[in-house]
């Protein structure tokens, strides 16, 4: 999957361990869920940006809410590429499209999208995405900026 301004989206590689797979051997559903979450805390650092620092800045992002669709199974072993697109920056919110690839094959495992939501670390009440974070998505060329309040 291409992003709008053709380059390719933000990737991290993972490798399916034994604790994400279920009694049948393939990765349980709730760990695609788990590595796309990774892949977009890695996006923030690949930026500049980690978790610990937007925390001390008063920061956090929470999950608002989550859609996703399996296509096939990942199994031990397999190594993943999953990737991590913002779709919309809002003021106070990001929505990220990604999805989970087998490498091998290219097979697309999951798609999904997130809408993340910034508030902040002490009341937990919405609050905008700092400037400096802002410029660095649309710097990127991640996402299409939106005016809309939250």
């Amino acid at each position: 999957m291409r992003a709008q301004n053709g380059l390719e989206p933000f990737a991290h590689r993972c490798r399916v361990y034994y604790e994400d797979t279920d009694a049948g051997g393939v990765v349980y559903y709730v760990n695609y869920l788990k590595f796309m979450e990774r892949a977009r805390t890695e996006r923030l650092r690949q930026l500049g940006f980690s978790q610990s620092q937007l925390a001390d800045d008063n920061l956090l992002f929470v999950v608002h809410s989550s859609e996703a669709r399996y296509h096939a199974p990942a199994r031990l072993d397999d190594e993943l590429r999953v990737t991590a697109q913002v779709l919309e920056l809002n003021r106070a919110s990001l929505r990220f499209v990604q999805q989970v690839w087998r490498e091998k094959d290219e097979t697309l495992l999951c798609e999904g999208q997130f809408l993340v939501a910034a508030v902040r670390a002490d009341t937990f009440k919405p609050r905008a995405i700092p400037p400096q974070l802002r410029h660095a998505f649309a710097a990127d060329g991640s996402g299409n900026q939106s005016n809309a309040g939250e």
